[in-house]
């Protein structure tokens, strides 16, 4: 009797364990490579008992696979904010966001914010923010002080001594320094043509004090490890870069605002475990958790505090760059209209062709 009862309490153990582990909720994630560390993953799950599928992926492949399913298959993703309204427009793959499942206090304020309207079709809110980085100024403070702007760049004094690349950042970054404001005319071409004919008319008379149009991000930062370019336009992680080995040399927000880009977290139409994703996306936003994050990609998050858990060296160059109003000012892209870019092509075109 003793041996039939204890092989039943084990049949009926195993049963039990097995019924656990097929009701076990899984997290099917859907994001960028760095954005959820094995670290990450391990602690949520401890702490919830929601398992997590991780598939690393950039935006074209996240709408690929969401729109191949009619929003099936995951249950969170991370697009950039640009690329959630339009994708969401034309095939129908994501589902809003409920605001009020979200611990707002968690994140920075001004880019919840941005990121709200940024993301927000038809009077529904479809992105919250995550992951995000910054262009601007990488210079020698040393060599190069009175650089702040980007219009700096064309200072005397500076004659083949800067690098900026022809692409749209560069319009962009220059129209707000000029006074301008390129995103709010996006819905206005003959505006839009306007701001772009006199940041043309300004690049083509800064080419004296280009060294060099920058296409590869080490290319750009071996010019300024020579000594051959005291200022540019580039990536915040790439003057922190720069600033480890150079302690003259870091990013700096410019004064009209650094151009910002956002990863966001989107629930998919058909998400499954709408509450995990929830608890993912509060859980991933606190500050110590964030700090995870951060080391893990090399970029910071929108998680409010979160630069005090980081190590003390990107501590410290993160607050050097950005104080509180430097980080409430950066212009964060918003979508892009159709054709505005082919208008920027035929700018960026002239101005490689200018001759002084």
């Amino acid at each position: 009797m003793k041996k039939v009862f204890k092989r039943a309490s084990l049949t009926l153990l195993i049963g039990a364990l097995a019924s656990s582990v097929a009701n076990a909720e899984t997290l099917r994630l859907l994001t960028w490579g760095g954005y959820a560390p094995d670290e990450v993953v391990a602690q949520f799950e401890k702490e919830t008992g929601i398992d997590v599928e991780v598939t690393k992926s950039n935006n074209e492949d996240m709408i690929s696979k969401l729109r191949a399913t009619g929003g099936s298959g995951f249950d969170l993703a991370q697009p950039s904010q640009d690329r959630v309204t339009s994708a969401q427009a034309d095939f129908n793959i994501y589902k809003p966001i409920d605001l009020s499942k979200i611990d707002a206090d968690k994140f920075i304020p001004s880019m919840l914010e941005a990121t709200r309207k940024n993301t927000q079709l038809d009077g529904k809110v479809y992105g919250v923010p995550h992951v995000w980085g910054t262009s601007g100024l990488i210079v020698n403070r040393k060599s190069a002080p009175a650089v702040a702007d980007y219009t700096d760049l064309c200072a005397t004094g500076l004659n083949g001594d800067v690098s900026y690349r022809l692409k749209r950042p560069t319009l962009i970054g220059f129209a707000f320094a000029m006074g301008e404001d390129p995103f709010s005319a996006y819905s206005d071409k003959n505006k839009y043509q306007a701001i772009l004919n006199k940041v043309e008319e300004k690049l083509i008379s800064c080419k004296g004090a280009v060294k060099t149009y920058w296409s590869g991000g080490d290319d750009l930062l071996n010019l300024i490890r020579s000594g051959e370019v005291k200022a540019a336009m580039a990536w915040d992680s790439g003057g922190w870069k720069l600033n480890s080995e150079m302690p003259d040399v870091t990013f700096v927000a410019p004064k009209s605002g650094a151009l910002g880009w956002i990863d966001t977290f989107a629930l998919p139409r058909k998400t499954k475990a709408e509450e995990a994703a929830y608890k993912w996306i509060n859980f991933v936003m606190r500050p110590d958790i964030a700090a995870k994050i951060t080391e893990s990609a090399g970029n910071f998050t929108a998680s409010k505090g979160s630069d005090e858990y980081v190590n003390a060296t990107l501590k410290k160059q993160f607050q050097e760059s950005f104080s509180a109003q430097a980080v409430d000012n950066i212009k964060w892209y918003p979508p892009v209209p159709p054709g505005l870019e082919e208008m920027e092509g035929k700018v960026l075109d002239r101005v490689k062709a200018a001759r002084l």
